[in-house]
């Protein structure tokens, strides 16, 4: 315990922005909030501007660029699906990409490292009135800064933030499937401290009938009303988090069993052996993958994908989604020892498998009665035979990783066109 809490202090001194950086970030949000503003009185724009995130509530942690979420808050005569293109014409002037989602917002680059997301959202004063999650970013602000005056625990939720974005758990986007921010500042609120989170997440177990239940304004009766009243699809995580602003929605809905899982080793690891390294961003290193797959014998390739889709979640997902497909392309041929996956930033992934070559593969053939196709099968395959009315022939495996690799790109042109897959190539 003693050697965690000293740990936990250096990582804290490590993980604050410093206050050169605070003192910049404020500086050039003053700077783009007043453009902001006058772009809205001139227009005649019925909104107004709100910092939210991490920085409004004081549990900003230090990383390589900062994301700093600037919502547009709009008056509900305003229809919903306008609120973008009216947001467009707020920032006209400023440089920005847009990009898309359920609701379009906008990307500013603002500095070497420093980065504005412009968000419209609705100005409600009910959750039911929301038509984008995003819209419910005030009360979520408002409620955190309420809840959370002591230092003590603004400090335990960095903590919990750099934890899970060391170890690739920190997001609610659809590659990452993880914890979302106000989701560990909820959690830390409730738990009471960084450490106890991570005991309560290493014991916890995932199966849908025991699944953890969190309710901390009690809006709902017991834990069994909770897996009543909510829509089926928000019960799908393994953690169930309603939220404080509003009960029918679960916060950790994003969350994915896969991601848990591996969190939850990560965590048991930790408090095996507390090391400052469990707070440090992981990335494969390629060269190390490759000698541990060698020095077992297994097979190894390192993969770069490219999508053609808008980078961020959409070309992140895209890009998952290929690798998952891979992955079972290849457990058809191979026994996979180990894989992984990385995506930054932009339209590309990497990944890697390490595998063991299966000797022998069941080649599937056509229905015993598709006379034409059978013929054929028959011809392209020395021994071949019959199960559940179809037939079937068994093969020698020779191809190596590589190779099988290169293989299915040439074979499978059109399912990569239709995975948006624009580039596949060996690393």
């Amino acid at each position: 315990m003693v050697k965690i809490s000293s740990i936990l202090k250096e990582v804290l001194t490590e993980i604050k922005p410093s206050e050169k950086e605070l003192e910049y970030i404020e500086k050039t949000l003053s700077i783009y909030r007043k453009k902001i503003k006058r772009n809205i009185q001139t227009r005649r724009i019925n909104a107004e501007v709100f910092v939210g995130g991490s920085t409004a509530k004081g549990t900003l942690i230090r990383k390589d660029y900062y994301d700093i979420d600037v919502f547009l808050r709009f008056d509900k005569k305003y229809k919903n699906e306008a609120l973008s293109d009216i947001a467009e014409k707020a920032i006209a002037g400023i440089k920005n990409t847009r990009i898309h989602g359920s609701r379009d917002y906008f990307r500013i680059k603002a500095g070497g490292n420093l980065f504005f997301e412009i968000v419209p959202v609705r100005r409600i004063t009910n959750p039911r009135e929301a038509e984008n999650v995003t819209d419910l970013s005030y009360s979520h602000v408002n409620y955190i800064k309420k809840k959370i005056k002591s230092q003590k625990i603004l400090d335990e939720i960095r903590l919990a933030k750099a934890f899970c974005y060391a170890n690739n758990a920190y997001g609610a986007e659809s590659y990452v499937s993880g914890f979302s921010g106000y989701g560990l500042e909820l959690l830390i609120y409730y738990y009471k401290s960084f450490l106890k989170l991570v005991k309560e997440i290493a014991k916890m177990n995932t199966d849908f009938n025991n699944k953890i239940v969190i309710d901390i304004e009690k809006h709902h009766k017991n834990r069994g009303r909770v897996l009543m009243d909510l829509n089926e699809a928000k019960l799908k995580s393994p953690i169930v988090l309603i939220d404080p602003t509003h009960r029918q929605r679960n916060v950790l809905a994003a969350l994915s069993r896969e991601t848990l899982e591996n969190f939850q080793n990560e965590c048991r690891d930790f408090l095996k052996k507390p090391e400052k390294e469990f707070f440090i961003k992981k990335s494969f290193n390629v060269k190390e993958k490759k000698k541990l797959a060698d020095g077992k014998g297994y097979d190894f390739a390192s993969l770069k994908t490219t999508t053609n889709k808008q980078e961020g979640d959409i070309a992140g997902s895209k890009l998952l989604k290929f690798y998952r497909h891979l992955r079972s392309e290849l457990e058809k041929f191979y026994d996979i020892k180990g894989s992984g996956f990385e995506y930054k930033d932009g339209k590309n992934a990497l990944c890697f498998f390490s595998v063991k070559r299966k000797p022998w593969i069941l080649v599937q053939g056509p229905k015993i009665d598709d006379k034409n196709n059978v013929a054929r099968f028959k011809s392209a395959h020395r021994k071949v035979f019959t199960k559940n009315r179809r037939f079937y022939s068994k093969e020698k495996n020779n191809l190596s990783l590589k190779s099988f690799v290169q293989l299915w790109k040439k074979k499978n042109i059109k399912k990569l066109k239709e995975m948006s897959i624009s580039k596949l190539e060996i690393a």
